[in-house]
């Protein structure tokens, strides 16, 4: 995943459900509880971990049981004290105190999520770490740690966690993923290792899958209880039989047995943010509501069409139907790169103002850039007295129309669809086409000269791009 490029836009629930959810996880509740019961009484040692023996106290009093009981207090008690809720008075001493920043936990939203976000650093950051009795053995035999000995790569760790989780925040923002739905755990784990071009995965690269869906397996344990994900971890019966070929999975209850994984919208909010903080472009829905038009239509410009419409009905809300069509018909108009594209996307957000925007469209009927836009908004609504456009407005208009999706799609199939479908009815589309004066208009023939499957068609196309572009150069 490069930092270069947006990534797709998320959408945040708001602040205030985030910081209610992040309260009611068990591991930042268990964290606050301590830091609420820390007093004149409490020890730790020069880590600034609890003593061994108030641990089981700590338990006791978060209603811990079991074998677990004692390392998942001294976890709570590790956040406590990463995140400033409890704070060290004496270190020689080993005296605690509640932190200044357990009284944000009963602040502003935003600040309890400044406490959450740095708990998730601590988990992220401790899910790495090697088995701790590996180390203490290693540790035993002589005083220096050989990390090869328990097959432990900090760096790899690291890189594998945030490539899945990465990966995981791609496919439950972008368009064409799961959304809200659980993935499975194997394909999570390919996604980050087998090669997008490779089409049959060699055995080796299948046993490095499945070593990374054990690893995962327990970096997805450690990260449920801070609230990054909800996590079905894998059956402990496949887990028991790993020398064994596991049978291929035939339905979601076999598949879900390999493990099923999903962000949940605090997840969402925490990935983003570590995300940004990495540099990441990382946009959220509703971000560009408060900015002029200029910056909808661009800002939205690489949005799938489900996000751009979330954002631009978040824009159009707050503000008068007519003054908001002006002011998007203001910004659409240039001969730049982007114009067509924003004309596109200018277009799709006046199909969501109702017909008090109608003297907007009227007002530019004659303009040359946005009148066939308005004559499209106008038919649309069966509104009368509409003039019909001329033949240059037409293919002014088409070529915008295929400049902007190219930007917006590529060449899909969408488009090809659309180049075949013009060049079918137009028997003379390319003769006229080469002469529209638009700044798009070679590289439009050139793209349908790519794209149309017919060779004559085709290389008419380019034949008309060659002729458009020594127009535009003059020669």
């Amino acid at each position: 995943m490069s930092d270069s490029s947006p990534l797709p836009p998320v959408r945040l629930r708001p602040e205030a459900e985030l910081a209610r959810a992040a309260l009611s996880t068990p591991l930042l509740s268990r964290a606050a509880r301590l830091a609420r019961w820390a007093g004149p009484g409490t020890r730790v040692d020069g880590g600034g971990s609890l003593v061994e023996e108030q641990l089981p106290a700590a338990a006791e009093l978060l209603g811990l049981t079991g074998d677990d009981a004692a390392a998942n207090a001294a976890e709570a008690w590790g956040v406590a004290v990463d995140t400033g809720l409890v704070e060290i008075t004496d270190e020689e001493a080993g005296t605690v105190a509640a932190g200044a920043d357990l009284a944000l936990l009963t602040g502003a939203p935003h600040d309890v999520l400044t406490i959450w976000l740095a708990a998730l650093d601590t988990v992220v950051a401790d899910a790495g770490v090697p088995d701790l009795e590996g180390l203490a053995a290693a540790l035993e035999e002589g005083g220096e740690i050989d990390f090869s000995t328990f097959d432990w790569d900090s760096e790899g760790e690291a890189e594998l966690l945030d490539g899945v989780l990465g990966n995981l925040y791609l496919l439950t923002v972008g368009e064409d993923g799961p959304g809200e739905s659980p993935v499975p755990l194997p394909a999570l784990a390919a996604s980050t290792i087998v090669p997008d071009d490779l089409e049959e995965p060699s055995n080796d690269v299948l046993e490095q899958v499945s070593d990374a869906m054990m690893k995962l397996d327990d970096h997805f344990r450690m990260l449920e209880p801070i609230g990054l994900v909800e996590y079905r971890p894998v059956d402990e019966e496949l887990m028991a039989g790993t020398e064994e070929e596991p049978a291929e999975p035939v339905d979601e209850d076999d598949i879900a047995r390999y493990g099923m994984v999903r962000l949940t919208p605090l997840g969402l909010y925490g990935l983003r943010a570590r995300l940004l903080e990495a540099g990441f472009e990382a946009p959220a829905v509703g971000e560009l509501a408060d900015k002029g038009a200029d910056a909808l239509l661009d800002g939205t410009a690489g949005y799938g069409e489900f996000a751009a419409r979330a954002e631009t009905e978040q824009w159009l809300a707050r503000r008068e139907p007519l003054a908001a069509a002006r002011e998007l018909l203001a910004a659409a108009r240039g001969a730049d790169a982007g114009a067509p594209l924003r004309r596109l996307r200018c277009q799709q957000a006046l199909s969501l103002v109702g017909e008090a925007a109608e003297p907007a469209l009227r007002e530019v009927l004659d303009d040359p850039e946005l009148g066939g836009l308005a004559r499209v908004w106008l038919s649309e609504r069966g509104a009368p007295d509409v003039p019909p456009p001329s033949q240059d407005l037409v293919f002014w208009l088409t070529v915008d129309t295929i400049a902007a999706q190219l930007q917006a799609e590529g060449n899909s199939e969408e488009l090809q669809a659309l180049v075949e479908g013009l060049a079918e009815q137009h028997s003379g589309f390319f003769s006229a086409a080469w002469r529209v004066e638009h700044p798009a208009t070679a590289d439009v023939l050139e793209a349908m000269g790519r794209l149309h499957p017919d060779k004559r068609v085709a290389k008419e196309a380019r034949k008309a791009a060659f002729r458009a572009r020594s127009q535009q150069q003059g020669t």
